[in-house]
């Protein structure tokens, strides 16, 4: 018999020590059911471990193991999941699996309710006898189109939500993704919301293993409103209130059916409820299109879509973005908690009970007090400022995107147009990487040493900062500061003496090749990229969007302009889903700073979005910052590289004059395709451009001088060229 190495027996002991202590790991098909189970991808599940998404593919296969720290992790995250969806017993039943759709006769599908199926392929031919119509069967697919792509979890097998409307039997549809049909039985909204918990299968699984699932939406067009005694439009006083009063006869039936009513109302986001029962929660969220739910200017015409089209349109957003939770800003800002939760579980106590804890990396529970520089007007913390006091630079932080315009020089007015180029997805990109405040407030300090990595707020005089000479890239350059916008500015004046900006304008400075000397500082030691994953989400949704309108990278830069230009006509309905994810983004951004509104509140008072962790000015200041910084820099890039300086610059929008009427005009991209390093570069992903609008000189030069405006931003303009008399440039 053959000695066995001592080596071995280490090894077999370990083994057994890991077995004791209980670090083994489950085995990888029990790895993959957990993770399918919660409804986590591969992708998600290795951004929060921090590795690649083959390492995770490695250990469900069982060809690699974690090891030290991510061992640990991986570990946690497996017995989390173990504990919410153990493994099935013998005596329990299976889960259910979708039903798939019916066959329906040709004849029958091609003027029956779901005879449009969205862009899914056809089935196969049904056969020539056609089956009887199911009414009051909800979780059969009345519709001959496949059903919606397979949902990682059952609850959810027909997609995030439905859009309800009336055939022309007079039955009650509801419309999903994939173009699928239920029938509805209920007859109320009362029933309507049991239907739709217990056997709809509407909703979609959480964005994060700490979050929440999102609750199912349910559109309801004018037709629905009718069959469940809603007006199909709100009154003048109700538009005013923003729902229904609260003695309505719907208010009634639902308070009288155990339900619940959100300080919303019943208005056009109604959220209805009942406490958590068990850990699961029992709500269902209300869209009605025809109260102006769906903003016209981020939304177009939604409103008035057949509901199969509504349904892939809402349907193509919630799945991409997420589901609609109201306006596109409340979305934006839901969307951030959504993938960055409050709290977690924590491991077993010596109980085996987990309890609920701080989630590293997010925001917290509790809302974070602003420095006084970050307040705006009216916010408690100056509640004894003088009335009518004005702040100046120098007692608040002034953040804000460019708005910014010159007169043409005379070479300028020599050239044959102005052309407009838009920066993608502007704020997005600026959040992408973004080092911001996390969950503690801010410290005050005097005399501080700047550092680029601290986010905060900074009291600094840049006023000597000279443009005329600066880095750029690594290289010194000379350029004509009279055309150019300072960076440090929302209206590109020069700083006249001390002032507050956010950790990115004063990094930017230090970038140009000057010193900052802060002499006060509001400074928040925990950070983080609290906005990456939100970024990468919302990048994901646009760049797959306009893959889907005919515009990828791959493409040069003339054939993508072109792809560009004809894309909106590609799809309308895909272009209003991009409108809206753009929306999503600067909606987002700007409700971190929410203002008060409604009538009753007084200066110094506060309001309701203040008692949300996710009021976050600083963040907010940090993103614009970013934003302004970065169109600085291009535009410094291209200056120094080709001597063109813009004539406007509005927000993500900067206008230059041109010897022709196209951006390839103003960029000067080389035989190798390539672009000034560092300055404006056209194509599709977040922070390249694309054309915002031409025009002639003659009319830029005309509009000025009958306006008596030789400042005019004529980047506010250069897309239609519509300008009227009244427009003070507000």
């Amino acid at each position: 018999m053959s000695h066995q190495p001592p080596e071995s027996f280490a090894a077999v002991d370990a083994l057994l020590a890991a077995v004791d202590d209980g670090s083994v790991l489950p085995v990888p098909p029990e790895r993959v059911r957990l993770r399918e189970a919660a409804g986590l991808t591969r992708a998600a599940v290795a951004q929060a471990l921090g590795v690649r998404v083959p390492s995770i593919e490695a250990w469900e296969d069982g060809r690699a193991e974690p090891r030290g720290e991510r061992l640990e992790a991986y570990r946690r995250l497996l017995d989390g999941l173990a504990s919410r969806y153990p493994p099935a017993t013998p005596d329990e039943p299976p889960t259910p699996q979708p039903i798939a759709p019916e066959p329906r006769h040709p004849a029958a599908s091609a003027s029956g309710p779901g005879a449009r199926t969205t862009d899914l392929p056809e089935p196969p031919a049904p056969q020539p006898t056609a089956p009887e119509p199911r009414r009051h069967a909800p979780t059969a697919p009345r519709s001959g189109a496949r059903p919606a792509a397979a949902a990682p979890d059952a609850r959810f097998a027909h997609g995030p939500l439905a859009v309800l409307d009336v055939d022309a039997d007079g039955g009650l549809l509801a419309y999903c993704v994939g173009g699928l049909v239920l029938d509805v039985p209920a007859t109320t909204l009362p029933e309507l919301v049991e239907w739709t918990l217990t056997e709809a299968r509407i909703g979609a699984p959480r964005l994060d293993g700490a979050g929440r699932d999102a609750d199912p939406l349910v559109v309801l067009t004018a037709a629905a409103c009718e069959r469940y005694g809603l007006p199909v439009h709100l009154s003048d006083e109700e538009r005013r209130a923003g729902r229904l009063p609260e003695d309505h006869p719907a208010a009634r039936a639902i308070e009288q059916a155990g339900w619940r009513l959100t300080q919303r109302g019943l208005g056009p986001w109604a959220r209805i409820y009942r406490p958590a029962q068990g850990g699961r929660r029992q709500c269902v969220q209300l869209c009605v299109p025809g109260w102006q739910a769906l903003d016209a200017r981020h939304w177009g015409d939604t409103a008035g879509l057949p509901a199969p089209e509504l349904a892939r349109l809402l349907g193509t957003y919630a799945t991409r973005v997420t589901t609609p939770r109201g306006s596109t800003a409340v979305t934006g800002l839901e969307l951030m908690t959504a993938l960055r939760p409050p709290t977690r579980a924590s491991a077993p106590d010596a109980r085996g009970v987990r309890h609920s804890e701080h989630n590293p990396g997010s925001l917290g529970t509790e809302p974070v007090d602003c420095a006084p520089c970050e307040a705006p007007d009216g916010h408690p913390l100056l509640a004894d400022l003088p009335r009518f006091h004005q702040r100046g630079p120098a007692e608040m932080l002034l953040e804000e995107a460019y708005d910014w315009a010159r007169p043409l020089t005379d070479d300028e007015c020599m050239r044959s147009h102005v052309v407009g180029l838009d920066v993608n997805m502007a704020f997005a990109a600026a959040a992408n990487g973004a080092l911001v405040g996390l969950a503690q407030p801010p410290v005050h300090v005097t005399d501080p040493v700047f550092d680029p990595k601290t986010p905060g707020s900074w009291l600094v005089d840049l006023s000597h900062v000279d443009l005329s000479r600066v880095k750029s890239g690594k290289q010194w350059a000379q350029l004509d500061p009279s055309l150019l916008p300072s960076p440090f500015t929302p209206t590109g004046e020069r700083p006249e003496g001390p002032a507050w900006y956010a950790t990115p304008t004063l990094a930017y400075a230090q970038e140009l090749g000057y010193d900052v000397a802060p002499t006060e500082a509001w400074v928040r030691p925990e950070s983080g990229r609290y906005l990456d994953p939100w970024y990468k989400r919302l990048r994901d949704a646009y760049v797959t969007t306009m893959a889907e309108l005919g515009v990828t990278d791959d493409l040069t830069p003339a054939r993508l302009l072109d792809a560009m230009a004809a894309a909106r006509q590609q799809d309308p309905e895909l272009a209003v889903v991009l409108s809206a994810i753009k929306a999503t983004v600067k909606g987002g951004i700007g409700k971190l700073r929410e203002r008060p509104r409604g009538g009753g509140w007084r200066p110094g008072r506060p309001w309701p979005a203040l008692l949300r962790p996710t009021w976050r000015p600083d963040i907010r200041a940090t993103v614009i910052s970013r934003a302004r910084v970065g169109m600085h820099r291009k535009i410094v890039a291209l200056a120094a590289a080709t001597g063109r300086y813009p004539v406007a610059v509005l927000s993500d929008c900067a206008v230059y004059a041109a010897d022709g009427p196209g951006v390839l005009d103003v960029l000067p991209y080389g035989p190798d395709g390539r672009t000034a390093p560092g300055s404006f570069r056209i194509g599709v992903s977040p922070g390249m451009v694309k054309h915002e609008g031409t025009q002639t000189v003659l009319w830029a030069e005309g509009v000025r001088e009958e306006l008596d405006a030789p400042e005019l931003n004529l980047a506010r303009h250069i897309k239609t060229g519509e300008v009227t008399a009244h427009d003070d440039g507000q």
